[in-house]
């Protein structure tokens, strides 16, 4: 029965993880503004869209954001905690905490998304500065307006851009306060997709 209940954990972080990260990129890409003809971008709207379109239509954006697409985010969190936590010990968990985990979850997996966007980036910037493929071009056009704040602070020197020192403690602090808030509402980390 325990090898069930793994498999069946398996399948639903695998699923929920992999939905999660075309909503949070869906997300980010939109907040940058991104080339929404590149091939990737065509692919993440198609895959998002059908969840999507519906929920647009009674849920408006609120100051620029997606809200939409956030709320997206946390209900597949929220869904795949309450599948994963029955399939473990066939009980479901309170919404409310259901809903803070997932919340919790949605934030963390975005801070990982930009950090891993963060790191293919600069490993790039050495191997194939000048390449072109869409999926490096929709990464700097993600990490663009996230560092450009970054770049007044700390400008290129000597042709080295510096402000990724500055984006990546900017994101181990953000993981420490949802560390934080996770102790505070008992989340349980293998229950909540995308969390460490």
């Amino acid at each position: 029965m325990q090898a069930l209940s793994s498999i069946a954990t398996l399948l639903i972080q695998t699923l929920a993880s992999l939905y999660l990260f075309l909503i949070v990129l869906r997300f980010l890409l939109q907040l940058a503004r991104a080339d929404f003809y590149n091939p990737i971008s065509q692919a993440v709207v198609k895959y998002t869209n059908p969840a999507l379109v519906p929920l647009r239509r009674i849920i408006p954006s609120l100051f620029g954001l997606d809200t939409a697409c956030i709320l997206l985010a946390i209900f597949v969190g929220f869904v795949a905690i309450e599948l994963n936590y029955l399939a473990v010990t066939q009980n479901i968990v309170n919404p409310l905490l259901a809903l803070a985990w997932a919340a919790i979850g949605v934030a963390a997996f975005t801070a990982k998304v930009i950090f891993f966007a963060l790191i293919i980036s600069i490993i790039v910037s050495f191997v194939a500065p000048q390449s072109f493929h869409p999926a490096l071009v929709l990464i700097n056009q993600l990490l663009d307006p996230i560092r450009a704040p970054f770049q007044k602070i700390l400008p290129p020197m000597g042709g080295f851009d510096l402000s990724p020192i500055l984006i990546i403690l900017t994101i181990q602090i953000i993981e420490i306060l949802l560390k934080a808030a996770a102790a505070q509402v008992q989340l349980v980390p293998p229950v909540v997709p995308g969390y460490w």
